[in-house]
């Protein structure tokens, strides 16, 4: 059985027990309270950098919790809350059974039925992802919630176009063709939350500079429903879903906004 997961006996009230910073200060995922974010014009006034490049065979993969894209590329990141160039290594998702449920961080307390994380690490210190993955400025993630339409997304419509051919654990295919992760940004990227904060997942490191778009992405029911279809062994055995992280207390820490919150 692995060490962790997302059942009764691996969740992550269990985590801390084998991983003891996930009991940590710093922890990831929150609740976002938006009237309570304090606005800061200074991120206001440094916008996002975000220069992605396309990948010619980016690789996808289904690693049984979640499903995975690798970069190889050198796309990165700066402005906003960030000190330096952020470097793009990976994207994956956290998904529900259901659509009232999935996304790791919660606005208000309500729940999206998906939530897509676009991981980099600090390239302007580190030589790595490796050696930058437990530094508390190491990481810089981009959280993405995804909302369901009528209409399937574009961008993301070729990777769930492909999900059959990575549905079982440890699968994995590259591209035919050209990706460029820029696909599944929102279309507002001036409006974030920002907060220090960890990995959601074990190790759980306290390396994150958190940016969570206020705007989400929106995708198809079908394309929800892929997700739901990918499984966590390696024959069609249980499905991945509710492969999230419930929200931790933001205590001391500072939530801040790139914007005004609507009264």
């Amino acid at each position: 059985m692995a060490s962790w997961g997302y059942g009764k006996d691996n969740g992550p009230c269990t985590w801390a027990q084998s991983f003891p910073i996930a009991a940590g200060a710093r922890q990831s995922p929150i609740d976002i309270t938006p009237t309570a974010a304090e606005y800061d014009a200074a991120l206001a006034s440094t916008p996002f950098s975000i220069q992605y490049e396309p990948e010619n065979a980016m690789e996808l993969c289904n690693p049984g919790l979640s499903v995975k894209a690798n970069i190889t590329k050198k796309s990165v990141i700066k402005g906003g809350p960030l000190e330096g160039e952020y470097r793009l290594e990976q994207f994956h998702l956290h998904w529900g059974s259901d659509n009232k449920q999935g996304s790791e961080h919660t606005v208000n307390g309500t729940m999206y039925p998906a939530e897509l994380h676009l991981v980099h690490y600090n390239s302007s210190k580190y030589s790595s992802f490796g050696e930058a993955v437990d530094k508390p400025d190491g990481l810089a993630v981009f959280g993405i919630f995804l909302q369901i339409s009528d209409k399937p997304h574009p961008g993301l419509k070729t990777l769930t176009d492909l999900f059959n051919q990575v549905q079982y654990k440890n699968k994995s295919i590259n591209l035919s063709q050209e990706f460029n992760p820029i696909c599944l940004l929102p279309a507002n990227t001036n409006n974030y939350w920002t907060y220090l904060g960890s990995l959601t997942t074990p190790p759980c490191c306290e390396s994150v500079t958190w940016i969570v778009f206020e705007e989400p992405i929106t995708v198809s029911q079908d394309q929800i429903d892929a997700f739901r279809g990918l499984c966590c062994g390696e024959c069609g055995s249980d499905a991945i879903v509710d492969n999230y992280r419930p929200p931790l207390p933001l205590g001391e820490r500072k939530l801040r906004a790139a914007f005004q919150a609507k009264a």
